[in-house]
């Protein structure tokens, strides 16, 4: 091979490597990232995001502001854009002060594009993340538009604001799964808007849950302001504001396609925070549009003008809603969708138990134990809580 040859080779490697902490990129010798300069370096080498990448400390960002931050991955038009389809491995270390702020950018996030069967975001969490993209449209601190798998990943405080599709993890996930994650960043948006996602287009999000307030004008929900996925084993204590389709939980859920074909699942999923809207509130959904709501329930409070339920605001076009309920006590609505109990009775696991649900210890419902409960103390909650609590 010739002399110059050789040399280009060696010369590319060499400079792949230094302007990260080391690593060539492949799956068992990933590229390694110490800095906060290495971090931004990512978005600048496209020619990288094919690659593996391991987080080795945690990173300060707060040298990076206004849109000096490079965006890995990016989508603009359907023939412009290039998705980020490696590995980025956080191997539990944080990303703190992540900041952009921008007027009427669109695709706004660590990762503006992620997709692929391969693309995997693991592992990572991010502190204070403050974006602000005006009236940008698919708004996450973590991911814009996902269209890979993300698990256990967070978002911590901070503040997430756009226009449409705007999460406080990701602002569209299609597709692909979200899983063991969480948000408890404030949100606030115009359309689809959620305290971890904004719009879920057939795809699972599972094992994950929301804290902070969210705000918006329409299909507003606590986890999830728009899902046609399904939604499994999540909760939200979110305090959520809105005018149109607002939920404890989900803002609206469900949507018919083709061939009578149906999406929108929430199974196994509570919410407790206060819900506040104009039209179709609801303590978990405000709008269930031939979705399906199964082992779920709220304890939310619920205050609207019309088309306001304890557990669903209005359930439209043929929308099931099966062994779910609300307190129609802490909630302030005697009507819903579902069924209505006291609070004693809701602290009871034979109200829940009788339908369906399964809990630790009884195999008559399953044996995959997802619920538990201290009677008379709390409401049922999911089992992977009772883990991460270490109790």
């Amino acid at each position: 091979m010739p002399l110059l040859v050789l040399l280009a080779i060696f010369l590319f490697g060499r400079s792949a490597e230094a302007q990260y902490g080391g690593g060539t990129g492949d799956p068992s010798d990933p590229y390694l990232i110490y800095t906060a300069e290495q971090v931004n370096a990512i978005g600048a080498e496209p020619n990288d995001w094919d690659r593996h990448f391991k987080l080795m400390a945690d990173i300060d960002l707060s040298g990076v502001t206004g849109t000096d931050f490079n965006i890995i991955g990016y989508y603009r038009t359907w023939q412009d854009h290039k998705p980020f389809t490696g590995v980025f491995d956080g191997s539990g270390k944080i990303i703190s002060n992540f900041s952009y702020t921008s007027t009427d950018t669109d695709y706004i996030g660590l990762f503006g594009y992620v997709m692929g069967g391969n693309a995997v975001i693991k592992d990572l969490g991010l502190i204070d993340p403050n974006i602000d993209a005006g009236t940008g449209n698919c708004v996450g601190s973590l991911v814009a538009i996902n269209i890979g798998t993300i698990t256990n990943c967070y978002a911590q405080g901070g503040s997430v604001s756009g226009n449409d599709e705007v999460g406080g993890l990701v602002g569209w996930n299609k597709w692909r799964t979200i899983s063991d994650c969480y948000s408890t960043s404030y949100v606030s948006g115009n359309w689809r808007v959620g305290g971890l996602a904004g719009f879920n287009d057939c795809a699972p999000i599972t094992n994950c849950y929301s804290t902070g307030s969210v705000s918006g004008t329409t299909d507003v929900g606590g986890l999830v302001g728009n899902n046609e996925g399904t939604i499994t084993n999540c909760y939200s204590t979110s305090y959520v504001l809105g005018n149109r389709r607002v939920g404890g939980l989900v803002g609206e859920n469900g949507y018919e396609g083709y061939l009578g074909s149906t999406y929108g699942t929430i199974s196994n999923c509570y919410s407790s925070g206060s819900v506040l809207g104009d039209g179709y509130v609801g303590g978990l959904a405000g709008y269930n549009r031939s979705g399906t709501i199964i082992n779920c329930y709220s304890t939310s409070y619920v205050s609207g003008d019309s088309y306001v339920g304890g557990l669903v605001g209005e359930n439209f076009w043929g929308g099931e809603v099966m062994a779910s309920f609300w307190d129609i006590e802490t909630s302030g609505q005697t009507a819903s969708a579902g069924t209505g109990k006291t609070t004693a009775e809701m602290q009871t696991e034979s109200t829940f138990s009788d339908a369906g649900w399964d809990f630790l210890v009884e195999s008559v419902n399953g044996t995959e134990d997802i619920w538990w409960i201290l009677e008379g103390q709390d409401y049922p909650r999911l089992s992977w809580e009772l883990i991460g609590d270490g109790s």
